[in-house]
């Protein structure tokens, strides 16, 4: 008997928590199948998102590209906003991994966009320091420095650290 996709969901987040990264991937690959074959699209696109996460951790930036592509149209057009943003930031993280950086910057800033219109200022934050650490990386250091203190502005509450940092990026204006 096959079991039904919510379990096999479930043993790809097991298996992830176990760091069995490929497994994992499997798991959540026939899992997006089965609830595609339902006609589930969110719990599909859902799945999808969870292996190019597991993908992108067992070194597979290509493959975690493919299973999140499109998976933000889906979300898009249930009107879920916070899928969508993680969505995007799963392929804008795999993007980088392929060096493709501008275009997981301008997944990234879309990502960030959408975060802040549903009121997620920590994960817009997390976004957004992605989005600056690979601008830095690229050799766009004010750019990075301006989206930097965005990110510290977006989050909810700053670290010590952060408000700082935000203080001493003042300067750099």
């Amino acid at each position: 008997m096959t079991p039904e996709p919510a379990q096999l969901d479930a043993w790809g987040k097991q298996a992830f928590a176990e760091k069995n990264y490929d497994e994992a991937a499997d798991y959540f690959r026939q899992a997006a199948e089965g609830f595609a074959l339902g006609r589930a699209d969110l719990s599909a696109a859902e799945s999808r998102n969870n292996m190019s996460v597991a993908l992108l951790k067992a070194g597979k930036p290509l493959e975690a590209l493919e299973a999140a592509l499109a998976t933000d149209v889906t979300f898009a057009g249930a009107k879920d906003a916070k899928r969508q943003a993680m969505a995007l930031g799963n392929q804008a993280a795999a993007l980088e991994e392929l060096r493709r950086y501008d275009e997981a910057i301008e997944k990234y800033e879309r990502s960030a966009e959408l975060f802040a219109s549903v009121n997620e200022g920590d994960l817009r934050s997390t976004v957004m320091k992605s989005a600056a650490a690979l601008k830095l990386k690229s050799g766009r250091i004010a750019e990075s420095a301006f989206k930097m203190m965005g990110a510290v502005d977006a989050k909810d509450s700053p670290t010590l650290f952060e408000r700082v940092m935000k203080f001493f990026m003042r300067f750099i204006k």
